[in-house]
């Protein structure tokens, strides 16, 4: 992963984005065919009625300043989903916050943990490699230091962050983990939550459980950091999105759910560094959260989706259903030289491995845990999906044969 030149000081150190890197990838190449995009992970679909409604009664609202929390209509409906959802007992008055977009949550995160030093040195936090690039852009913004714990086949594509240098805990502050993983879609269980929590207890660092993909899922519902680690929630923040559950993400609203104490202290940096959710949206996130019919609709197209990918690309060796995430986590020999080749021969767009990853040795791209990959996201309708699927299956299987001996 390069870094770019357009930041000072410890920005400086930012990776560029992977969309930033994949259009330098690939726009002088013209499309082999008319183009279809499974690069980006955004969900498409029908608005539920439901919600256009509850932004159109509540219109006249967006002459008015939001407030920090909410509404109490819409912190009821946090908790409540919270507590269906994962069981979790939370204070709706204390416990929960809306976010304009989990992203902002994530990235404030790290601001209200990170000290000057940390067992005498420069505090850390430890996070996937591959990994959503808004983790590293917060941890460098923050003044930490990004250790990247890879995430592979070998580890069932979750980071053993037990694993790490006694001297390297020892610093850290906090520890991203994302479940149902991207790009991966690997679930944490209930033994790997525990062992976080054991490592964050021993250390005395907060997990920061980035879990916006948890009502997207084949078959079991994935446990959350919010079913393992009970009340009182310490060194806990939990953070999902109606962008994924929903298929929402115009509406650029989540939770941040923790601790009281974390809490506390997150609020208050947020009202100083925060845009707040209008109060329109706020209403139809509050509709959103207290539905269930439109997610259970959602995860059905999904399933869909799926079971196409399964049929027309399940032949090949690299490939595996994951167990959460609208994304295929397909390996391939180069991921960025099969992206070239899906562009230059079929016209569909997919996403390198390596431009979610980091090199663990420096220069060494083949070190880069998602060297190997290619991301595929399944968010369009399953007419383009087919379509797309089918290309890429033309050209993946007939590379194949010939690399074959």
């Amino acid at each position: 992963m390069t870094s770019t030149s357009l930041f000072l000081g410890r920005l400086a150190a930012l990776p560029q984005g992977s969309f930033a890197q994949l259009a330098n990838l690939l726009d002088a190449i013209p499309p082999g065919a008319e183009p279809i995009s499974l690069a980006v992970g955004d969900p498409r679909g029908t608005v539920p009625g439901f919600i256009r409604e509850a932004i159109a009664a509540h219109g006249h609202r967006f002459g008015e300043y939001p407030p920090v929390n909410a509404t109490p209509e819409w912190r009821q409906a946090a908790a409540g989903w919270l507590k269906r959802r994962f069981g979790a007992e939370l204070d709706p008055e204390v416990q929960v916050l809306p976010l304009n977009g989990t992203r902002e949550g994530l990235f404030l995160a790290p601001f209200i943990l990170t000290p000057e030093e940390k067992a005498g040195g420069r505090p850390v936090i430890l996070l996937p490699n591959p990994f959503y690039q808004c983790y590293a852009a917060a941890i460098y913004a923050a003044g930490a230091e990004p250790v990247y714990v890879p995430s592979t086949a070998a580890n069932g594509f979750l980071p053993d962050f037990a694993s790490l240098p006694v001297s390297i805990l020892m610093r850290c502050v906090a520890a991203y983990i994302c479940s149902p993983s991207n790009p991966e879609g690997a679930v944490a269980s209930e033994a790997y939550w525990q062992t976080l929590f054991a490592l964050a207890d021993a250390y005395d660092f907060t997990v920061f459980a980035d879990e916006c993909y948890a009502d997207i899922y084949r078959e079991t519902p994935p446990l959350g950091a919010l079913s393992v680690r009970r009340a009182p929630y310490e060194r806990l923040l939990s953070f999902h999105s109606l962008s994924k559950r929903s298929g929402l993400p115009g509406l650029r609203s989540g939770i941040v759910a923790g601790g009281v104490e974390l809490m506390q202290r997150f609020r208050a940096f947020r009202n100083y560094a925060g845009p707040q959710v209008p109060l329109p949206l706020i209403a139809a996130s509050t509709a959103a959260w207290n539905d269930e019919v439109h997610v259970v609709a959602n995860r059905a197209l999904y399933a869909e989706r799926f079971a196409a990918a399964e049929r027309i690309l399940g032949h090949l060796p690299g490939f595996f259903m994951p167990a959460g995430g609208f994304f295929l986590w397909l390996k391939v020999a180069n991921g960025e030289a099969t992206t070239v080749k899906l562009w230059r021969e079929a016209g569909v767009k997919v996403l390198p491995g390596a431009m979610m990853g980091h090199a663990m040795i420096p220069g060494e791209s083949r070190t880069n845990p998602g060297f190997s990959y290619i991301r595929v996201a399944l968010v369009n309708d399953l007419s383009t999906i087919n379509s797309a699927l089918d290309r890429m299956a033309h050209i993946l299987t007939k590379a194949m044969s010939e690399e074959a001996p």
